[in-house]
Order: structure tokens, then sequence, then C-alpha cells
């Protein structure tokens, strides 16, 4: 899968995306919709495991997170950035979501969890902060930032 794929993919979802509030109600309708067993939900995380193992996706390492933006806030893509992390059994920096933010996890070890939860989607609202944490083996976990926005903490 190239870049371009992943990212008409992104695309596809990011319309279902578009006016909807990022609560627990588009959790819902995400790991419904989109989530683990679907079409999509598998496309999406071939595409990411491809991309890692072809080396343009999680081209950074910092702290033992390997991790990537790989497309900015763009219209085809309702405004979100997207990156990807690599994680194993470790907690990254905190930071705050001041516009939200929508995780897909995909375990890579079976049992491997983020922020306490397993393959599927996590929904932040605005506002919310938290130390991102993958645990029982590693994962990867796209994430889509409305206009790219996140704010480290210290």
């Amino acid at each position: 899968m190239s870049p371009a794929q992943l990212r008409q993919q992104i695309a596809e979802l990011a319309a279902q995306l578009a006016g909807r509030a990022l609560d627990a109600d588009l959790e819902a309708w995400l790991n419904t919709v989109h989530g683990v067993g679907t079409v999509s939900h598998e496309r999406l995380k071939q595409g990411c495991e491809a991309g890692v193992v072809a080396g343009w996706l999680c081209e950074r390492e910092g702290g033992g997170i390997r991790y990537g933006r790989i497309f900015k806030p763009a219209p085809d893509l309702g405004g979100f950035s997207v990156d990807v992390v690599d994680m194993k059994d470790i907690a990254g920096p905190h930071h705050a979501h001041p516009n939200g933010e929508i995780d897909l996890i995909l375990p890579i070890d079976d049992g491997a969890q983020f922020d306490g939860r397993p393959a599927g989607w996590l929904v932040c609202p605005p506002g919310s902060a938290h130390r991102p944490t993958v645990s029982g083996g590693r994962a990867l976990v796209l994430y889509l930032l409305p206009d790219g926005r996140i704010d480290f903490t210290r």
C-alpha cells in the first residue's frame, strides 16, 4: 500500500465524519460501522502495517516510541491531520486535545491495549488530555486531530 492509497482510505472515512461531534456517540458509531472485523478496519490496519514495514510510517523515534505525522490537515481529510505511533509497553508524553482526537487502536501483539482499550476506536472529546499508554505488548495507533491541534504538556 502506498501513502496515496492510505490517504484515500482516510479521506473516505473523514467524509463520513463531517459535522459530527467528537463524543461517545461518534465512538460507538465508529466501532459499529468501521470497527474490528469490518472491511474498512482491515484495510486501515493493513495499510498502517504495510507503511511501517516499508518505512514511510513511524519513521521517527524518540523516547522509545516510533511516530510520524503522515498527513497535515487538509480539506480532503476533513481538516484532520493524520499521525501514526508504534508503541510497546510504554507511556508517551502527556498532551491535551484542544479540538479532540480520534484514535484507531491496532494491536500488533495479542492482548496489547491503548489506554486500557483493545482494538477499535477511541474518541477523546475536545479539551481532554492523557498520557497515551500501550500495555500488554505492541500496538500501532492511528490518530486524527482536528486542525492538527495537540498541546504537549510538561
